[in-house]
């Protein structure tokens, strides 16, 4: 019997999709609700499940192709029984004291390739191999870890073998569907030797956590780590591994606390180099996506900023008045952000060329807010997405930018998290500045930006009063918003946080 593999549903208004990676190939063997696939659309990545047990007897969209909805993908064969690997030859006993490091290339060859990067993420570098050629590997394992100019993505083992080669080494750049290495299925392997008893205590009491007598030990860190924690000066006990079963990773390492600093070395001699004090660290992906993307900003909209000031003392009033019953309500404190973002998408509403984008000849206009909201972070700065915030309560607001925010610090969000946003809010407030000029966010057409609440003298009813105020900066692109727009915009978010109560009368 032959079953149909067709592309699930995309989701509304989403018309089609692209076929970016198959997990199996013809022949191979597969069980009910085994991923065979992943599709990517303009929004999502979706992974395709096997819908019955059998052989996958044709590939009918290969990589690369593009399909519409409900599209057929593959024919399984029900039952069938596909090619397996050379059964191992049995091992001849090793002496006590030995350990067995010859490698027996048998069985299929299975590609290791670069899994999904996400939409509009074309390249990235291979930042750490956890293996070498000829290490015994099993079905996911940790092989590599990758970067991109966005997120770091693990590349685990497809298949149980031997890892026979590595095409792509560290440091090397490879496109969205390179090669990475090849594995041998069912061949055996150098196995690492047995620790002696004393060794294998002292790696217990390595990995050991306070609530963790008996830890894994056979979870290695990540290269790149270990060189980090060297160069830190920190040790592993110091760490939390955020990796696959705690392994700890690079960022991992840049979280944790260094040891209180030794006393100053001696002053350099007046006649050294400067050359000789000075330190040269390569940029990361993250960190010349950043540059780029600013300086792209900056080459390409017809950038502009307009200020104006917010007497903050009516969301203060409100926000302690009912914090604490807000707390206890929703489980979420009400923090200054959630104003911020309801007073920006009552002001959308009214000027929407705020909240469009230039496509080629055209303008697209939005009738919807994608609140993107930047975070800073220990590799730079990155801005997840608040999706549909015009339809979202208060409450809601706060709980997912609280999240948002977790998973940026701890470099988890996904590509989906950080894509897609209509307008931004940056808030310089929490580092101290009191006025800047933000730097847009491609494609979109706006960028809030917060600062510091700081008290000011200020004229009230002809009386110099004390006041907390903050100010406000809206940079925009002038080629899709005049001058008019842009400060009519500002004016009604000065509105809305000086008279909250606006907000729920819509006016």
């Amino acid at each position: 019997m032959t079953t149909e593999v067709r592309v699930p549903t995309l989701g509304e208004s989403v018309t089609e999709a692209t076929i970016a990676t198959w997990f199996k190939k013809p022949g191979d063997r597969v069980e009910v609700d085994e991923m065979l696939c992943e599709l990517e659309t303009d929004k999502v990545t979706v992974e395709v499940p096997s819908p019955a047990a059998g052989t996958l007897a044709e590939i009918v969209a290969a990589e690369g192709e593009t399909v519409g909805p409900d599209a057929l993908l593959a024919q399984i064969t029900e039952g069938g029984e596909a090619e397996q690997p050379a059964a191992k030859p049995a091992k001849a006993e090793a002496p006590a004291d030995k350990t067995e490091d010859k490698t027996t290339m048998s069985g299929n060859s299975v590609d290791v390739m670069v899994p999904s990067l996400g939409e509009s993420v074309t390249e990235a570098t291979v930042a750490t191999w956890f293996k070498k050629a000829g290490d015994r590997v099993e079905a996911d394992e940790m092989l590599c870890e990758l970067e991109t100019d966005k997120v770091s993505v693990e590349v685990p083992a497809p298949t149980a073998g031997v890892l026979a080669e590595i095409l792509a080494e560290e440091g090397a750049t490879v496109d969205a569907k390179a090669r990475l290495a090849v594995i041998t299925e069912g061949a055996a392997g150098a196995a690492p030797a047995k620790p002696k008893a004393s060794d294998a205590q002292d790696t217990v009491l390595e990995n050991a956590g306070p609530e963790e007598m008996t830890p894994r030990s056979d979870v290695e860190d990540a290269p790149s780590a270990k060189k980090a924690m060297a160069e830190k000066g920190v040790s592993r006990d110091q760490v939390q591994g955020s990796g696959r079963d705690g392994r700890v990773m690079k960022e991992d390492v840049a979280k944790a606390q260094a040891p209180a600093p030794k006393a100053a070395a001696p002053r350099a001699p007046s006649n050294a180099s400067d050359a000789d004090r000075e330190e040269r660290v390569k940029m990361t992906r993250l960190r010349q996506t950043i540059a780029r993307r600013l300086k792209d900003a900056q080459n390409t909209a017809a950038m502009l900023t307009t200020y104006n000031e917010a007497d903050m003392s009516g969301v203060m009033g409100l926000r302690n008045e009912y914090k604490d019953a807000f707390e206890k309500k929703h489980k979420v404190k009400l923090g200054f952000m959630s104003f911020f973002v309801k007073a920006c998408c009552h002001a959308l509403k009214e000027v929407p060329e705020v909240n469009a984008e230039i496509d080629g000849t055209d303008v697209v206009y939005k009738n919807f807010v994608h609140m993107g909201v930047a975070v800073g972070t220990p590799s730079g700065l990155v801005v997840p997405v608040v999706r549909d915030a015009d339809q979202k309560s208060f409450a809601e607001i706060e709980k997912e930018i609280g999240a948002l925010g977790l998973k940026g610090r701890d470099g988890k969000l996904s590509m989906a998290e950080m894509q897609g946003g209509t307008f931004t809010i940056s808030n310089g407030g929490v580092y101290g500045s009191l006025m800047s000029s933000p730097i847009l966010n491609p494609p979109q057409s706006g960028i809030l930006g917060m600062h510091k609440i700081q008290e000011r003298p200020m004229v009230v009813g002809g009386q110099i009063v004390i006041r907390p105020m903050m100010y406000l900066a809206l940079s925009y692109d002038h080629r899709v918003v005049d001058g008019k727009g842009a400060v009519t915009f500002l004016v009604r978010v000065k509105e809305a946080l000086e008279d909250p109560r606006r907000l729920l009368m819509d006016l």
